[in-house]
């Protein structure tokens, strides 16, 4: 029947951390959700270029703590810092609070997901052929640790004139197994033809027994 469910939320709370880690009353609860998009969405559309695959908040009274996981994390920083006190200065105007940024590097981009999706857009984009994109990708994927790799794109492929669904796997991805360490990212390329959807999963091997972090960082 297809019953899909998305992996990283799937583990969340069990062997997976939280993205937010905060508390609030029924009153505010609501405004600080939105905030936490608000500060997402801002970092992922001015940052883009950064290989931002994740974003964490935390809040205490005073302060909302900014934790950036990059895999180019000199392109935030900046010349002497000058970038990230940039960055801060406009999430404190977005939010209207005192923010503390953090940037943590990926040492090994090529296990993370989401920057995989977009490297795959990036090449759809500059239309690349889409099948050998998504072999190398996957090669790739492989080459640099991970025990298996599934992307799924989907969408006017090759500028045909019908939608379809093309998928390239390697290794394996037991998806049901809470235990298995998958990375999973959802991202689009916005083409010529249309929005090609771009899904990729991949499997690190399994957590560590009562680690609630799954993230190489």
């Amino acid at each position: 029947m297809g019953q899909k469910i998305n992996p990283i939320g799937f583990r969340t709370g069990i062997v997976e951390d939280w993205k937010s880690r905060w508390y609030a009353g029924k009153k505010i609860f609501g405004d600080l959700l939105i905030e936490d998009s608000r500060i997402r969405k801002f970092v992922k559309d001015n940052y883009r270029y950064a290989g931002i695959p994740r974003v964490e908040i935390e809040r205490t009274r005073e302060e909302v703590k900014v934790v950036l996981h990059t895999a180019r994390p000199g392109l935030i920083i900046g010349r002497k810092g000058a970038e990230v006190d940039k960055l801060r200065e406009q999430l404190e105007e977005l939010t209207g609070r005192r923010v503390a940024v953090s940037i943590q590097e990926i040492k090994n981009p090529d296990t993370s997901a989401l920057l995989v999706g977009e490297a795959i857009a990036d090449a759809l984009l500059k239309r690349q052929a889409f099948r050998r994109v998504m072999r190398m990708r996957a090669e790739s994927v492989m080459q640099s640790g991970a025990l298996g790799v599934k992307i799924q794109l989907s969408g006017r492929l090759g500028g045909a004139e019908m939608s379809r669904c093309e998928k390239q796997s390697m290794g394996s991805i037991p998806l049901q197994t809470l235990q298995s360490n998958i990375d999973y990212a959802l991202t689009e390329a916005y083409t010529t033809y249309g929005a090609i959807g771009i899904k990729v999963w991949i499997y690190k091997g399994q957590y560590e027994e009562g680690a609630a972090d799954g993230h190489d960082a």
